[in-house]
């Protein structure tokens, strides 16, 4: 893909409205270039901590891809007059990404809790035969453990593809740190996709994910996120409040805060 993405700023975070084919099809293309890409994924909960959290806000609105993760940003596009066409959820971005990796490209798992990482890598090794995992550590985002964990990924290398669980905005600043001296290609805060992708956790069903309530029936699976999901009917009343003010979401809102 080579025409320039189109942005949308929501709440003051810059969203890409890509699909999962046109962010895939650019991660292909990064994987043969020669610097690092970053890609984030914003939902409705990194919005509301960006609100408040000057360097999380920084490292989302700098990132080479921004992907729509959370149906709640395809909602609040809408309802501010510049839609976005689909989510694109984190999960499958990641999945995607280990699926073109196949054979030619190394990843590695970083992140989640112990043996999680692992898990994750040898149930998408049995999905996909011929993937090279470069490794898997669960380590921690804290900066005082960066040298312990650069340490792991210098000895795992080469590193095509850093897969990053340390949940937001964790992951997001430990790349913004330290993806430039892994040697990856593209770094990727990717969540909770490896409890996902390890068989731990239950995904919603696709017709649960389409209709925008995944949050709910992870919610009835780990009711111990309730205290998160108070974030989302706060997003959904500051949107529409900005909404009712006659604000609009711009294209490319952001350009003092780009690469």
């Amino acid at each position: 893909m080579t025409r320039r993405l189109r942005s949308v700023g929501i709440l003051g975070v810059r969203v890409d409205d890509v699909t999962l084919a046109e962010a895939l099809e650019l991660a292909a293309g990064w994987l043969e270039g020669d610097r690092p890409r970053l890609v984030v994924t914003p939902n409705a909960e990194f919005v509301m901590r960006a609100q408040w959290d000057p360097a999380f806000r920084k490292v989302l609105n700098r990132a080479d891809l921004a992907i729509p993760d959370g149906f709640g940003l395809v909602w609040a596009s809408r309802v501010l007059g510049n839609p976005i066409r689909e989510q694109v959820p984190g999960t499958d971005f990641a999945e995607g990404l280990v699926r073109l990796a196949g054979d030619r490209y190394r990843v590695f798992f970083l992140g989640a809790g112990p043996g999680v990482a692992a898990a994750a890598a040898r149930r998408l090794q049995a999905r996909y035969p011929g993937l090279r995992v470069a490794g898997a550590y669960p380590g921690s985002p804290h900066p005082e453990a960066d040298p312990e964990v650069l340490g792991v990924l210098e000895a795992a290398r080469p590193i095509d593809i850093l897969l990053v669980a340390y949940g937001a905005p964790k992951q997001e600043l430990w790349l913004w740190r330290n993806l430039g001296r892994v040697g990856a290609k593209i770094g990727v805060g990717v969540g909770g996709a490896f409890d996902f992708l390890s068989g731990r956790v239950p995904r919603a069903p696709a017709w649960l994910r389409r209709a925008g309530f995944d949050w709910a029936f992870r919610l009835a699976v780990q009711p111990w996120r309730w205290r998160r999901q108070l974030a989302l009917p706060a997003f959904a009343l500051r949107v529409l409040w900005h909404r009712l003010s006659g604000r609009r979401a711009p294209d490319r809102p952001f350009p003092g805060e780009e690469q």
